[in-house]
């Protein structure tokens, strides 16, 4: 780091001048990889970088490298995001915020971002030293032209230039009415900035923002705007190191914006929601905007990850279909994009606590808001959507008036591919994010028993010890669309006695439940073991560390009993809990469970999958079963 005292020294000969520093002779590839930085810090920031990465990638033609800055939250989410994405040409790189929020936490500020704007001053710190120039971004940008346009304009900067910023479109600075950090002009916007990274490490900008940043902030007080009151003060005082990039590359729909000046006479490149309003801001072309934005919003975000035509593609090609169960065998391996944690959530756990986990459709989402009245404690859900059925989601969920206030539900997406639902996938999505130190592993189309929560936790807390078990909660089922829900288990064998409620799937699928010996259930007092049989698909409480589904098993079969007969291999004790019951609400038929029904390619490759699936068991475990429960199938209960 050159002595910045040196520098001030030697290159400033007043406020308003800076050093010349020397540069090498750029020379734009036509494949360069282009490096871009965001500062993402929860839920809401995931969001807008999934739909505004997806406006970018569409018309983006080179290699990007993404430099991030996270919490801990965050780096799960996108990183899970990206190794599932599978986008070609595309680096990512994380950078924990912690240790950088001492050099901003200082800065008296109202922004509504809070400290993490701030935190767009520091890159020149962390990024690599041979990164030399990198393009800031807000992640509430919509994209209309490619990156490498404006990545191209660093050939304009000038000797002294090492930022990059689009003037402010609406006459905040220029107020007499409020006491505002000074700016030339009408300032400058922040939401895109391009930075010289080798310019200001040499004129150590660190240094220099907070030396100009603490005495405004002795005149005027907090920031309002966060990280850009900061760059524009900086700039008032020394503005050779500005290069003004033009209007239609942040185009700034605030309140009280005047960017119609711009886009009236300019094709728009960047649309910046900066607004607490975001979309819904007020303004006069905003059916316009949103239109545009909208059509990223709902994009399938898989149409991005196509080879980049014209520079060399170095991932592996995709394996062509062979043969017609080529989507089973490629299942355990694929990838889907999975975005977790979408909304909200905030939980501690309490001892012995125990997570509902399950998975679902779009067309099952309704089931949730029951779900939760009968089930008080945390819920682990993983969507399995479109992206606009994704959209559709967060708009139900956020207009419920049943699960807008449940910061206890995590709820996770993944996203639409290929025929067939990726059932054990999905669970394994909802399984690996929990928090609590049990998990119920149970399906959305079940109502739990009223205080199944605690009475779960109570079971937990009288074995003492849960390693190897796994508790089973009886299934029933109701075939009637509208009835009644039993209040208690006395109430239930009244129902089951007249035939409005039965065993879960007595009469399709007997063999998946009858282990669980309901006749010994109907008069337990206490829990009592029994032995695992073939077909045996319970619904069980264990350790969140359990074995995972084997993702192999998609569409409709064999999904739960695959999972119940490894831990079967595992010597788990399967004890049946005598004061819980759960209830399956009656639904239409799945899509998978007609293609099931009806094409025998899909049942001949299931069977197969089964058989595999054994043998491996076999050498996994050493483990034999019977040959007759190899090779003779059944259909297990729809899911």
């Amino acid at each position: 780091m050159v002595n910045f005292y040196g520098e001030l020294k030697k290159g400033f000969t007043g406020d308003n001048n800076v050093t010349t520093i020397p540069t090498s002779q750029n020379t734009w590839e036509k494949c360069e990889v282009i490096h871009l930085g965001f500062v993402c810090s929860g839920f809401k920031s995931n969001l807008y970088l999934h739909t505004m990465l997806k406006s970018l990638l569409f018309h983006r033609h080179n290699p990007l490298h993404l430099h991030i800055v996270v919490n801990k939250f965050s780096e799960n989410v996108l990183r899970t995001l990206f190794d599932t994405w599978r986008i070609p040409k595309l680096n990512v790189s994380y950078y924990e915020m912690n240790p950088l929020l001492p050099d901003v936490r200082w800065v008296p500020n109202s922004h509504y971002s809070g400290l993490y704007g701030l935190l767009k001053l520091t890159f020149d710190k962390f990024i690599p030293k041979e990164v030399d120039k990198i393009i800031v971004l807000d992640t509430d940008l919509t994209f209309i032209s490619d990156i490498n346009d404006l990545w191209q304009l660093f050939s304009e900067f000038g000797y002294n230039q090492a930022i990059g910023l689009v003037e402010n479109e609406s006459d905040f600075y220029l107020s007499s009415k409020r006491t505002v950090w000074p700016a030339i002009g009408k300032g400058f916007n922040t939401g895109v900035i391009l930075y010289r990274l080798d310019k200001l490490r040499l004129i150590a900008w660190d240094k220099l923002w907070n030396r100009v940043a603490k005495k405004a902030a002795m005149l005027y007080g907090a920031t309002s705007l966060g990280d850009q009151d900061i760059m524009n003060t900086v700039l008032k005082q020394y503005p050779n190191l500005l290069h003004e990039v033009p209007c239609y590359w942040n185009t700034q729909l605030s309140d009280h914006t005047t960017s119609h000046q711009c886009y009236s006479s300019n094709q728009i490149k960047i649309i910046h929601w900066n607004s607490p309003k975001k979309i819904k801001v007020i303004n006069k072309d905003g059916v316009y905007f949103r239109s545009l934005y909208t059509t990223f919003l709902e994009m399938d975000g898989y149409l991005v990850t196509t080879s980049l035509y014209d520079c060399a593609n170095d991932s592996t090609p995709a394996e062509t279909p062979t043969d017609v169960c080529f989507q089973f065998k490629q299942a355990k391996g694929n990838k889907w994009r999975t975005l977790l944690f979408f909304r909200n959530f905030e939980y501690i756990p309490v001892s012995n606590d125990v997570t509902f986990v399950a998975q679902l459709s779009y067309d099952r989402l309704q089931m949730v808001e029951q779900l939760s009245k009968q089930w008080e404690g945390p819920i682990s859900l993983t969507l399995y959507v479109t992206d606009p059925e994704f959209q559709q989601a967060l708009h139900y969920i956020d207009n419920s008036e049943v699960l807008q206030e449940r910061t206890n539900i995590a709820y996770h997406a993944v996203f639409k591919k290929g025929d067939y639902h990726p059932i054990n996938l999905l669970r394994n999505v909802g399984l690996k994010n929990v928090n609590t130190p049990y998990v119920f592993l149970a399906d959305i189309d079940f109502l739990p028993m009223f205080g199944l929560h605690q009475t779960l936790r109570n079971a937990i807390a009288s074995l003492k010890v849960m390693n190897k078990k796994a508790l089973i909660v009886p299934a029933f089922e109701s075939q009637r669309y509208r009835s009644r829900f039993p209040k208690n288990k006395h109430e239930l064998l009244q129902m089951l006695e007249n035939k409005a409620i039965f065993t879960f799937r007595y009469d399709v699928w007997a063999s998946g439940h009858a282990p669980t010996n309901y006749s010994r259930w109907k008069t337990a007092q206490s829990p009592y073991t029994i032995k695992w049989e073939p077909d045996f698909e319970p619904y069980i409480v264990v350790k969140k560390n359990v074995v995972e589904y084997d993702a192999s098993f998609i569409g409709f079969g064999w999904n739960k009993v695959s999972h119940i007969m490894e831990l079967e291999c595992q010597n788990y004790e399967f004890i049946v809990l005598h004061n819980a019951f759960i209830v399956h609400k009656p639904h239409s038929p799945s899509y998978d469970i007609i293609k099931f029904r009806k094409d025998p390619i899909y049942r001949m490759c299931l069977q197969n999958l089964k058989e595999e699936f054994v043998e491996g068991l076999q050498t996994k475990y050493g483990r034999m079963f019977e040959k007759s429960n190899r090779h003779e199938f059944e259909p297990p209960s729809e899911e």
